[in-house]
């Protein structure tokens, strides 16, 4: 199961780059339509609003395995100083309280989601439904508490890594 956790993770951040990938490509179509009106073409429409999507949901989809590979920035003055069992003990009451984090997080958006469906909120151009955006971003958050849950399982000896997992910092913290 916890290597299924983190092979999602892995496929979901490939997808988060293929986004921003897809992206790029129509900022810069979007950019020469402008440059070339005068030739007829013009820029995408509602480009600004697809962006504010997309990377809202490039996000989502990235930080589960940041986390997993240990990516996200720490403050190591006083923790490097620390032994063992201490530095043990607060990568595991970090995680937990991130979790926790995320849990509500997750929450809330579900609940803006439903919010936005009911309301009927859609972008100014495209008329595209708002809540399309935030489900697109549960996928994401959902996974990010799977991955909390899991790592911390690790951590606390009830699970182990899948094998050949490296992550980029040894001492997860």
């Amino acid at each position: 199961m916890i290597g299924w956790i983190y092979r999602l993770a892995s496929w979901t951040a490939i997808a988060g780059g293929v986004v921003l990938l897809v992206l790029t490509l129509m900022v810069v179509a979007s950019v020469a339509g402008r440059a070339l009106i005068g030739l007829g073409l013009g820029p995408v429409p509602g480009d600004f609003e697809l962006v504010e999507v997309g990377v809202g949901v490039a996000v989502f989809f990235f930080l589960p395995l940041c986390y997993l590979r240990g990516g996200h920035a720490t403050v190591d003055l006083l923790y490097m100083h620390m032994p063992k069992w201490a530095q043990r003990s607060v990568v595991i009451v970090s995680d937990l309280l991130m979790l926790a984090i995320w849990l509500v997080l997750t929450w809330k958006l579900w609940d803006g989601m439903l919010e936005k469906k009911e309301y009927l909120e859609t972008t100014f151009i495209l008329q595209m439904p708002i809540w399309w955006a935030y489900a697109l971003c549960m996928v994401g958050a959902v996974i990010g508490c799977l991955c909390y849950l899991a790592k911390t399982l690790v951590q606390l000896g009830l699970a182990s890594e899948p094998k050949g997992w490296d992550s980029e910092s040894q001492v997860a913290h």
